[in-house]
C-alpha cells in the first residue's frame, strides 16, 4: 500500500504552489528550506511519481499531475482543521482562534464598532484578521488558511455556505457646486452623463457601483481608478466625478473633512453584507451566532 503523506508535507506543498517560490515556502512553514525540499522529494519517492519538473527554471514548476495534488491536498487540509474544529467547537462555542477575512470597503469602518461588541460577547475568542480582496479571501478560505469571511455578497466562492445580515445603501457622492447637490435625493438615470469615478477592478464595490448605475462591467472607460474608498472621496472632493458610497464607509468617516456632498438616491440601490465558511464547517452554528452581533455592529 502507497505511504500516506503526513499534513505537514501536504503544507509543503501547498505553500510551494502559493508562493511559488521554496525560501519563502519555507519560511511560511517555519522550517528551512532545505527541510522543505526534502519533504517534496521523500513525497515524490513515497508516490513514485513527479510533483515538480525538474530543469533549469529558478521558480517551481509543477507536473500535470502535481497540480492536481496541489488541489487535493487543500481539500485534505481542509478536512484536518474541520476536524480539530468539531472538538474545539464541542468543549467551548466562539473561543479560541478565529481567522476572520474581511475585505476593504468594510474592515476599515466596521471593525472599529465591531471589536468592543465581540470582546464584551465572547471573551475567550482569539480574532485574527486578513484584510484582502473578495477573490483572494475565497482562497484562503477554501485552502483553510481563513475560517471566516466578512464581505459582500453575491460573492463567487465555491464550496462556501454564505448568510445575509444586513444592507448597506449607497449614497451619491457629489463635487461641491455640482448641479444635482441642490436636490433631495439623485435619480440613478441622472448620473448617466457624469463621469462615475470607481475603485480598481478587483474591488467587488465596483460592479455594485456598475450595476446600479446600469452600466457594463468595463464601466467607465478610465484608466485610472482609485485604490481606496478614502482615495475615492478625495478625488471626488477635488471635482474629478462623481461615485457611489456605501452608508458603512460615510458612517466611519470616508468623507469627513472633505466638502463631498452627499444625496441619497430616488431609487435605493446598496449592497448586502454578510458571512462566508466552507459548507459543513463544524462551527456553522457558531458563525451564525456571531451574525445577531455583527448585524448590531452595522446599527452603529
Amino acid at each position: 500500500m502507497t505511504p500516506l503523506p503526513t499534513p505537514q508535507q501536504l503544507r509543503y506543498l501547498v505553500a510551494l504552489a502559493d508562493l511559488g517560490h521554496f525560501g519563502r515556502a519555507a519560511i511560511s512553514c517555519a522550517v528551512t528550506q532545505s527541510t522543505l525540499s526534502a519533504g517534496i522529494i521523500a513525497l515524490e519517492r513515497q508516490l513514485g511519481a513527479a510533483i515538480l519538473e525538474r530543469g533549469t527554471a529558478k521558480r517551481p514548476v509543477f507536473t500535470p499531475l502535481g497540480l492536481d495534488l496541489v488541489r487535493r491536498a487543500r481539500v485534505a487540509l481542509a478536512a484536518l482543521s474541520a476536524f480539530a474544529e468539531a472538538a474545539e467547537a464541542a468543549r467551548e462555542p466562539l473561543s479560541g482562534p478565529l481567522r476572520l477575512g474581511v475585505i476593504p470597503t468594510i474592515g476599515p469602518f466596521l471593525l472599529p464598532r465591531l471589536m468592543p461588541l465581540l470582546r464584551r460577547a465572547f471573551p475567550r475568542l482569539q480574532l485574527w484578521l486578513r484584510e484582502d480582496l473578495t477573490e483572494r479571501l475565497g482562497e484562503d478560505l477554501a485552502g483553510g488558511r481563513l475560517d471566516l469571511l466578512l464581505l459582500a455578497l453575491p460573492a463567487a466562492i465555491p464550496d462556501a455556505e454564505t448568510l445575509r445580515i444586513a444592507e448597506d445603501p449607497f449614497l451619491a457622492a457629489l463635487p461641491p457646486g455640482h448641479r444635482l447637490a441642490s436636490e433631495k435625493a439623485v435619480p440613478l438615470s441622472a448620473l448617466g452623463g457624469e463621469r462615475l469615478l470607481l475603485l480598481e477592478d478587483g474591488h467587488c464595490l465596483r460592479d455594485h457601483a456598475l450595476s446600479a448605475c446600469g452600466l457594463p462591467g468595463a464601466g467607465g472607460g478610465d484608466s485610472f481608478a482609485a485604490t481606496s474608498l478614502h482615495t475615492l472621496a478625495q478625488m471626488v472632493a477635488g471635482g474629478l466625478g462623481v461615485t457611489l458610497l456605501p452608508r458603512l464607509a460615510v458612517d466611519g468617516g470616508v468623507v469627513a473633512g472633505t466638502p463631498v456632498v452627499l444625496k441619497p438616491l430616488a431609487e435605493p440601490e446598496g449592497r448586502e453584507l454578510g458571512l462566508a465558511w466552507r459548507a459543513r464547517s463544524p462551527r456553522a452554528a457558531e458563525f451564525r451566532g456571531m451574525a445577531e452581533t455583527i448585524a448590531e455592529a452595522m446599527a452603529g
